[in-house]
């Protein structure tokens, strides 16, 4: 089902994502946070002015992501299933619960290792050097980066992206892999159909943290509310949760467990591949492969692609209830077809199968019901996707 998560436009209709469809941006500020747990009183307004002005150019730390979208445990998920498992494959990040170690020294120097059962999936980014390198597998992709973007993409007062801008995405695209960048995306995104208000204060990894709540004015939104406790000291986000109006506990929680601000050693950017490691030298980024032996090379939307958007989208509404509609191809797989491309098409075409059908005077197709959001696929071509109950799909889907 990439072709939502790896579409700029529809990655976020996924946790925080009806957040990436709102165009607005006036932000409805109110209250103040309670000055306990020894931290001076902020004001929302000062804590968003706080985390845009944050320069923490050096941590390491443990990040704990836990999803629990209410996805079917079908075949080509991409996740593990359920909110207590764990994998280490780059293409497990949809669903379920993942461990990342993240390393930052600057704009040059980044390393982020997805931990499992199965062993770990690390991108290391060390000056010009970008490796991939899988444990399960034993194999390792090493990538020269150009002049230009060795330090680009990033200030050096975040934590990283996991790459450079310019350089082709070595993971797929899929929830947020740290806070800074869950709370990055939500904050830039939300507008006038949200109330930003305070919370008082937290404790996340040890430290004393103050709370966001972004919540969403909008009735017609799944997203109940979006939480960001932000460090007392450092001012940047140690943890974001968002609430859907279908559960009790967060549908999307990214978070550090442990957390320190000084300059991690210089070994933990250094790579040699172990004895016995497959290496390849490669122009294009491609990550290695998983442990079960499949590809995990990302598709990227286009005409050609075996799951693409293949026309301009169109945005129906506004706010935390925006549809995003869009033309949307699946290739038929030819019987016996070889490759992975063959192979995808017959496991698209397997999800398609498993998923209810719907019908209306927008026509037929397909629904995928999640916690936070809602996927139709018509019979006719079509994509509809949004953090809406169905009807909103509909509806959309009926507009001319």
């Amino acid at each position: 089902m990439s072709f939502f998560i790896e579409h700029p436009r529809a990655r976020w209709a996924l946790p925080v994502a009806a957040a990436g469809l709102i165009g607005a941006t006036v932000i409805s500020l109110n209250q103040a946070a309670s000055a306990d747990a020894g931290l001076p009183s902020r004001t929302a307004a000062q804590l968003l002015a706080d985390v845009r002005s944050s320069d923490v150019s050096s941590l390491s730390g443990t990040v704990v992501q836990t999803a629990d979208l209410g996805l079917p445990s079908i075949p080509g998920m991409g996740g593990s299933g359920g909110p207590g498992s764990a994998s280490s494959s780059l293409t497990s990040l949809i669903s379920g619960t993942h461990t990342w170690r993240v390393w930052l020294d600057g704009p040059t120097r980044q390393r982020l290792a997805l931990i499992g059962s199965n062993g770990e999936s690390d991108v290391i980014h060390n000056g010009k050097d970008l490796w991939l390198w899988s444990s399960a597998d034993r194999t390792a992709v090493h990538h020269e980066l150009d002049a230009d973007q060795v330090g680009a993409g990033t200030d050096g007062k975040h934590l990283p992206g996991v790459l450079p801008s310019g350089v082709p995405s070595a993971l797929p695209s899929s929830l947020p892999r740290t806070p800074d960048e869950a709370a990055s995306a939500a904050l830039a995104l939300v507008g006038e159909s949200t109330t930003i208000t305070t919370s008082g204060t937290a404790s996340v990894a040890g430290r004393s943290a103050y709370e966001l709540v972004l919540t969403p004015k909008d009735p017609n939104t799944l997203v109940k509310s979006v939480r960001i406790a932000i460090d007392g000291q450092e001012r940047v986000p140690l943890r974001v949760q968002v609430y859907s109006t279908k559960l009790t506990n967060p549908a999307f929680e990214v978070g550090f467990t442990a957390v320190d601000f000084a300059q991690p050693d210089a070994r933990q950017f250094e790579f040699t591949p172990p004895a016995g490691t497959t290496v390849t030298e490669s122009d294009e980024l491609m990550p290695p492969k998983a442990s079960d032996g499949s590809d995990t090379t990302p598709s990227k939307p286009s005409t050609d692609t075996l799951a693409g958007l293949t026309g301009r989208p169109k945005v129906v509404g506004s706010g935390w209830s925006t549809v995003l509609v869009a033309p949307f191809s699946l290739p038929d797989a030819q019987p016996g077809a070889g490759g992975t491309a063959g192979d995808s098409a017959a496991q698209l075409s397997g999800i398609l199968k498993a998923l209810p059908t719907t019908s209306g005077a927008w026509g037929s197709g397909h629904v995928l019901q999640g916690t936070l959001f809602t996927v139709v696929l018509t019979d006719d071509g079509r994509v509809a996707l949004g953090a809406v109950a169905p009807d909103q799909l509909f509806s959309a889907l009926a507009a001319k």
